[in-house]
Formats: structure tokens, sequence, C-alpha cells
């Protein structure tokens, strides 16, 4: 079952949409990625540099240590807390998502505290390997989010790297679901904010179609 279509983002209402540089994420294919589905991504670096925008991207390879410290020395953490709290299209992607809880297991980090909740390392039987890294089919707990739409919402697979997942305090922000040796938070959602484990930059068709979804709520938010 897929979930409805929200308005495409056209020509003429192409949004522009930030996306953090914090030195250590795939800034090329999340931008790659936004100019597939019509969006106009702009690399920022400082608070100064975002203006005026339709939304935000925060993505993220790594340790999450060093993606926080990053987002602190630039003080574009008060940035995403501030964005999130207004109510403004936000998107984090694998670290993007981890940063916005309250602590991390991954070197016992203090994250941006967006939302309540904690990031933990797998622990699973010796069978399931960590980092759990591939493509596991998600399965959407909001099936009316706009970031589901024209994706089926009872099944879809998407491409993972991790070794810790999000524990949010709220199960109302779960958005989706995936399994590996129990199921784990894949993606949240609250508002206009949401945040994905996996990588939809690597997700093929799937993961453009998130994209697609996202910048059509900015475009929408900006309209």
């Amino acid at each position: 079952m897929a979930a409805r279509l929200p308005n495409s983002p056209s020509s003429k209402s192409s949004p522009v949409i930030a996306v953090i540089d914090n030195g250590i994420c795939n800034l090329r294919s999340v931008t790659k990625a936004l100019e597939a589905v019509g969006a106009q991504p702009k690399v920022v670096r400082t608070p100064a540099e975002i203006g005026k925008v339709a939304g935000l991207v925060l993505p993220g390879v790594g340790a999450l240590g060093d993606c926080v410290a990053a987002l602190r020395a630039t003080k574009l953490d008060d940035t995403v807390r501030g964005w999130i709290a207004e109510g403004r299209p936000f998107l984090g992607v694998c670290l993007g998502m981890q940063a916005l809880f309250d602590f991390s297991e991954e070197g016992n980090v203090t994250g941006l505290g967006a939302f309540p909740g904690k990031v933990v390392r797998f622990r699973r039987p010796p069978e399931y390997k960590i980092p759990h890294m591939g493509w596991n089919s998600i399965t959407f707990k909001q099936a009316n989010s706009p970031l589901a739409a024209q994706l089926n919402v009872e099944g879809e697979a998407f491409y993972f790297v991790h070794s810790f997942h999000c524990m949010p305090d709220d199960p109302s922000l779960v958005l989706a679901e995936a399994d590996y040796g129990g199921a784990f938070t894949a993606a949240i959602a609250r508002g206009r904010c949401f945040a994905t484990q996996f990588h939809p930059e690597k997700s093929q068709a799937k993961g453009l179609q998130i994209y697609r979804n996202f910048a059509s709520v900015a475009a929408a938010a900006s309209a």
C-alpha cells in the first residue's frame, strides 16, 4: 500500500535547501540526490551562510562525536535546534538523525537534545554482524507521513550502515522501523522534521523518492 503523493516541486518552485557540511558527510551524494529531484542544494558551513532557504539537511557518516563537535564549533548546533523548534522543514540522515537525541553510547557523547532519547549500540546474537550494513526493509508506522508518499508503507528496502541505533523516549516520534535481530527505529518524524537512519542517497529510486518528498514539503512550506 503506497502513501499519498504530495505536490511535487516544479521548476517554478524549485526549493533551495541548505545542506550542512560538517566535514564528515557524503556531501556530493546528498547534493546530487537533491538536484535529481528538482531541488537546489546550497552547501553551508556556518549559520550566516544559510540565508533564505526552504529546508535544512544534516547528513553525516563516521563517528557521532566528530559530527556533534563540528556542529558546536560553528554554532550550527543552535541553528539545528532552533530550526526544528520552529517547525521548519528539516531532514537528518544517519548521524544527522543520531545527533538529534540527548545522549549516545558511542563515545558517551551528549547530543543536540532536540528530542528526548538515546543512541545505543546494537546488542544482537553473534549471527548478526555489527555494523548492520546493507539493504533492509522498513515498515512505516506513520502511514500518512508526507515522507512516505509513493512508497509502500508495509515494506520498502533502503541501505543502512551503522553500529548504533536510536531509542526515542516518545514512541509517537517513530516514523519507521526495521528488523535486525529485533525491531529498531529506522526513521523519525514530527511535524516538518524528519530523519532517517538509512541513507536515501544510497538507496536508488526509493531513496530519491524520500528526497523528492522532503523537497515537496519544503516547497509547500515556503510557498
